[in-house]
């Protein structure tokens, strides 16, 4: 059943953000409505902190608050993403019940004080948790207002808990996963070190082992604890479903991608929806959201995905907050929009005056409805309300597809490797960014994905790999696709156990090598290449019918390859050896495209300006960004309308530094 349709039918291009109404006197919340309506927004959500407002005492609940709001919402117009309210247990029963505090792996138990302090594991959180989603379906089940269920809150910041309960639960995990403590002892290889266990009660939790830990105990429990939160989700998701079948449910997923995996939660939710903070400080901040907002598009298949909270300007919680300078936010809504999101929306609505995020900037500010972010905020409210048709349609199919997998990137940044700088999202972003720059739409994808459709298929990193995820890509090369793969690859099986027969052995014959031995260069210091200069990693690669483009120039391996191309089949498959400086990068990325027959989205854009496409159901729309600093002309294929600034028929397109346009075929 496709729930989610019946939204964007409702509200087109969803617009708003966090309400939180509880923080405010009753006579704030019609001035509430009525400036939402000013600023054209259509959908908000509601009570996501609301536990003790709606709870204040065991199984006593006050609801004609929220009742008078959501009432307000339906009148004004305004449909409500209502949350279950469980993401912040309330003081009476973190008082009664201290044991479902989350237990950190030293041995210290979060306080209460803050938010999301539980344990996932915990049968008392679970059972009050799963009580209250039921109350709340109960009370507003066919209520107007009512568009979206939110579960939880950003699950993926909940701290991982090592307590009592959480250790009995990874051991039924672990026996679920395994069968039998002899299979749990090969996977760990528990022979090395003295670690054999001789029944699942021996195992804990990795509770701050003395140096170095397991590190399949590690991964395990990073695997376990996102099944341990995606069971919390569930929990509170079949209420939902229950009460309201026809209902789409959702729950906001963190900025930070790493702590769960999201492949295995994505066919859970109705609708994808995250939350995103660029740094306005960070000169690569758009790019590295194209990254995020490609993950986001693909998780559903291509399915447009919600844009749950940004900043309006600053934020809280970076050493240094920085605002975002007028234009921005715009900018950065659309491009949100352009990578397929179908909701724009914010924290919050109304900028608190107490409590921890006070500094936070909201729709309405501190200074109120006349200041610039409430103007900026209402203009683009106007122009989303106006571009309904973009509602729903999904991008072109793309030629590129980048390879992300969560238990790998786990592994990856375990402890006891070669070097300690290697990150998934540096590798990412490296090679993502020059498709980017070029203008090339990528899709993301697992590494056991059908690769099919895709021209070129690039692997930043996969440093854990399967046999099915070898197979894969080698029948991928094999069939004719051109395959980029970086550094570290193939290292280790999926219980961290290395490939034996030569690094890397699921992709040795795709890429036609052998690799010798890791040489990390130091921190900082570069790596010399023929072609510009690489960084972060070197090895020693031994051509096994590969090509070298391009060489070690420095060191121990002056004149061994560094990037390498090797015939396999009808396709073709490159390895990087080494980081290249964005430059040498770029050149490589470009040739590599070129020869796959990928294409940009709109050929010939210049530095700094980005193009993406959604088909509408009356044609295909562009979307065109510009991220530079200076006004830019983009020549169009063919003659187009600007359908925000109103201009054309265009066959240039002046776009102001900071600007959008919105272009159909004139």
């Amino acid at each position: 059943m496709d729930r989610i349709a019946g939204l964007r039918d409702r509200l087109g291009i969803a617009y708003g953000g966090d309400y939180n109404p509880e923080q405010w006197p009753q006579e704030v919340w019609d001035e509430d409505v009525r400036l939402m309506k000013e600023a054209g927004v259509c959908l908000v959500s509601v009570g996501i902190f609301s536990w003790a407002s709606v709870e204040p005492r065991p199984g006593r609940y006050d609801f004609g608050w929220l009742d008078q709001v959501m009432d307000r919402l339906a009148d004004g117009g305004v449909a409500a993403c209502l949350a279950t309210m469980t993401a912040s247990p309330p003081p009476w029963l973190t008082a009664r019940h201290p044991e479902i505090l989350t237990v950190r792996a030293d041995g210290r138990t979060i306080s209460p004080g803050g938010r999301q302090h539980y344990c996932p594991s915990s049968p008392v959180y679970r059972e009050h948790a799963v009580r209250l989603a039921e109350q709340v379906a109960a009370r507003y089940a066919g209520h107007p207002a009512l568009a979206i269920w939110h579960v939880g809150n950003e699950y993926g910041n909940v701290v991982p808990c090592h307590c009592e309960a959480s250790a009995q639960a990874f051991r039924r995990w672990l026996e679920d996963r395994y069968g039998s403590v002899e299979g749990l002892n090969d996977a760990w290889s528990t022979s090395f070190w003295s670690q054999r266990y001789g029944s699942f009660s021996e195992v804990l939790p990795p509770r701050s082992p003395a140096p170095f830990p397991n590190p399949a105990h590690d991964l395990d429990y990073a695997r376990f604890t996102s099944d341990e939160l995606l069971a919390c989700y569930l929990a509170e998701k079949a209420v939902l479903q229950d009460i309201t079948p026809d209902v789409p449910v959702t729950t906001n997923f963190p900025p930070s991608l790493r702590p769960v995996d999201l492949w295995t939660w994505a066919p859970h939710v109705d609708a994808v929806a995250y939350d995103a903070y660029p740094d306005p400080a960070d000169t690569g901040a758009a790019a590295k959201a194209a990254f995020t907002y490609d993950v986001m598009r693909s998780l559903r298949g291509g399915q447009p995905w919600l844009l749950m909270e940004q900043a309006p300007g600053a934020v809280n919680w970076r050493p240094r907050n920085a605002a975002k300078p007028p234009g921005v936010m715009r900018l950065w809504s659309w491009q949100a929009v352009a990578h397929g999101a179908d909701a724009v929306m914010f924290f919050q609505w109304r900028q608190s005056r107490g409590g921890a995020e006070k500094f936070h900037s909201a729709m309405v500010p501190h200074a109120g409805p006349s200041s610039r972010i409430f103007s900026e905020v209402r203009e683009l409210g106007r122009e989303l309300a106006a571009a309904r048709a973009l509602a729903g349609a999904r991008a072109p199919g793309a030629d590129v597809a980048v390879v992300l997998d969560w238990p790998s990137w786990w592994a990856l940044e375990g402890d006891a490797h070669p070097s300690s700088h290697l990150r998934f999202l540096d590798a990412a972003w490296a090679c993502h960014r020059p498709l980017y720059d070029a203008g090339v739409a990528c899709d993301v994808v697992a590494p056991d994905a059908d690769l099919a459709g895709y021209r070129l298929v690039v692997v930043p990193n996969l440093y854990l790999a399967s046999a099915d995820a070898g197979g894969n890509l080698e029948r991928y090369v094999e069939g004719g696709g051109t395959l980029v793969m970086s550094f570290f690859s193939g290292i280790v099986d999926p219980c961290d156990r290395v490939h034996l027969g030569g690094y890397p052995a699921p992709f040795r014959r795709a890429l036609g090598l052998r690799v010798e031995e890791f040489a990390p260069p130091a921190a900082g210091e570069p790596v010399a290449l023929s072609e510009g200069s690489g960084s972060v990693w070197a090895e020693e690669v031994v051509p096994e019918g590969a090509e070298t483009i391009v060489s070690f120039t420095g060191g121990a391996l002056a004149g061994r390859p560094a990037v390498t191309r090797h015939r396999f089949g009808r396709g073709t498959a490159w390895y990087l050896a080494t980081r290249p400086d964005p430059a040498t990068m770029r050149r490589l990325f470009d040739r590599i495209r070129r020869e796959a027959g990928v294409e940009p989205v709109l050929p010939g854009l210049p530095e700094g300006v980005q193009a993406r496409a959604r088909r509408t159901a009356d044609g295909l729309r562009h979307i065109v960004l510009n991220h530079g600093p200076a006004e830019a002309a983009v020549e169009l294929p063919a003659p187009m309308r600007d359908e925000l600034s109103g201009a054309g028929p265009l066959t240039t397109l002046r776009l102001a530094a900071g600007d959008v346009a919105l272009l159909r075929p004139a």
